[in-house]
């Protein structure tokens, strides 16, 4: 094996690439491994209108790009490939990937979290084009227009309410006859005039019917099995996100729903040397430019802890 590297990142997207770049300019030589989907979510984005410095917008594979060429020009090394298990009970910690094994004396874990998906025919295919798992992120792409809202907890009240400020009409699909978001919540989504509920059913497929962009869904009322066309501009699926943290199960501490716990005030985790940023500990804002920020935060602490070591 080779001599242990300063920093490790595992992940890419903007939390991996901004403690790359970080990290770099700081000459500690780091190694970010991609992962599957180099980029994270903001890969399957279209357009980015709300990362600051981008007046017009920008595609979201564009922007990931620039990332990864600003990090790559001040010497992070990146290799495109899927860390499968890490060892941090032994020092320099032990990671592994399909080509062999690294050690490293810091790690940054910036796997992402994954929006929860419906499983439907043309779902991916339509991401980005009418079908969206981010009402902040597209929200506004849908002024004056009809969409839907797939789920029934507070996540989908809260994506439900924000799209108000842009859609003329928001509906909220759920399976059941009652929701399952808090008090709070349901009162004041449906307390606002332009949320409407499509109780028993379920989105079975959307429709884009030759035109590239969503102009349907198929809801299925669940009682008695019957389909039917529903016109719509957009469907928002709502249904939650599940962070990217299988391999570090029993290796970091976790919340009940599988987010990497840091310290408060800083992005060190429950293993001295491991750090964690963007989306994998942060189920609350999931924003490029929240993550990219924590990413900043995480090379900073992973530079501290290297120099009380003596490296």
């Amino acid at each position: 094996m080779n001599a242990p590297r300063n920093v490790v990142i595992i992940g890419s997207g903007p939390a991996g690439y901004t403690a790359a770049l970080y990290a770099s300019r700081a000459r500690l030589e780091p190694l970010l491994f991609e992962g599957m989907q180099p980029g994270g979510q903001l890969t399957i984005t279209t357009d980015v209108e709300n990362y600051p410095g981008f007046p017009k917008g920008i595609l979201g594979p564009e922007l990931m790009d620039l990332f990864k060429e600003q990090a790559v020009r001040f010497g992070t090394e990146i290799r495109f490939e899927t860390v499968r298990e890490v060892d941090f009970t032994r020092r320099p910690f032990r990671l592994r990937t399909d080509e062999g094994e690294v050690a490293a004396r810091t790690a940054i874990v910036s796997t992402g979290a994954s929006a929860k998906l419906l499983g439907l025919p043309n779902e991916s295919r339509l991401m980005g084009h009418g079908v969206s798992a981010c009402a902040t992120c597209d929200g506004a792409f849908f002024k004056d227009k009809d969409v839907l809202v797939v789920g029934g907890g507070d996540t989908a009240m809260e994506e439900a309410t924000f799209l108000t400020r842009y859609a003329s009409k928001v509906t909220v699909v759920h399976r059941r006859d009652h929701l399952r978001a808090s008090k709070i919540m349901q009162e004041r989504a449906t307390k606002n005039p332009k949320i409407a509920f499509e109780w028993w059913s379920a989105v079975e497929d959307v429709l884009d019917e030759g035109s590239g962009k969503v102009k349907a869904a198929v809801l299925k009322d669940v009682r008695d099995g019957r389909s039917r066309r529903r016109p719509t501009d957009g469907v928002f699926i709502a249904i939650g996100h599940q962070p990217n943290t299988r391999i570090f199960e029993g290796k970091l501490e976790m919340d009940e729903r599988g987010y990497v716990k840091v310290r408060e005030g800083s992005t060190r985790t429950s293993v001295e040397g491991v750090f964690a940023s963007g989306d994998v500990m942060d189920p609350t804002y999931r924003q490029a430019v929240t993550a990219a920020g924590t990413g900043c935060m995480a090379a900073i602490d992973a530079e501290r802890y290297l120099e009380a070591q003596g490296h």
